[in-house]
């Protein structure tokens, strides 16, 4: 999606008109109708000024993704019933064969027994319920992943 539609859509989300943002901005209507549709783009202290405008941070305005937000209401719709008849592995592994065939090499007790220990670590200093340990784990791992794609982009490699 390019700038100007995340610009409309952050827009509409907030329940604005093109002229109320104008006047908010001390721009013309026909201003946020050119930056809308693509026509022209406004300076980084107008996106700034936007992205406050419309609570949202510089990177989700310029970000801003239809795609991701369908995701997104698809998880929050989606019931605790229908999550566990989801075989999540086969599901993942349609995309990522490895998740089908790594228990034939790796030595998961080990694993599992390490990842448990942590696990336990979490819910004993934070006092977290099971599920939410679980979640704080799997949060911390994609930051360590994301970390570590980031380190190899800069450094050049892929």
């Amino acid at each position: 999606m390019e700038l100007g539609n995340h610009l409309l859509e952050a827009r509409k989300k907030q329940g604005f008109s093109q002229e109320e943002v104008a006047e908010k901005l001390g721009v013309s209507r026909q201003t946020i109708s050119k930056w809308e549709t693509g026509e022209t783009i406004p300076d980084i202290r107008q996106a700034k000024r936007l992205s406050a405008l419309y609570h949202v941070t510089l990177d989700e305005l310029i970000a801003f993704d239809l795609e991701v937000q369908e995701v997104e209401e698809a998880i929050e719709r989606t019931s605790e019933t229908l999550n566990e008849k989801v075989d999540w592995t086969k599901a993942w592994g349609k995309k990522y064969p490895v998740l089908l065939q790594y228990q034939e090499t790796v030595d998961v007790e080990r694993y599992a027994n390490r990842l448990s220990s942590l696990l336990e670590e979490l819910k004993r200093e934070y006092g977290y319920n099971e599920l939410d340990t679980f979640l704080v784990l799997k949060d911390i791992l994609a930051q360590v992943w994301y970390r570590r794609k980031k380190l190899q982009k800069e450094e050049g490699r892929p």
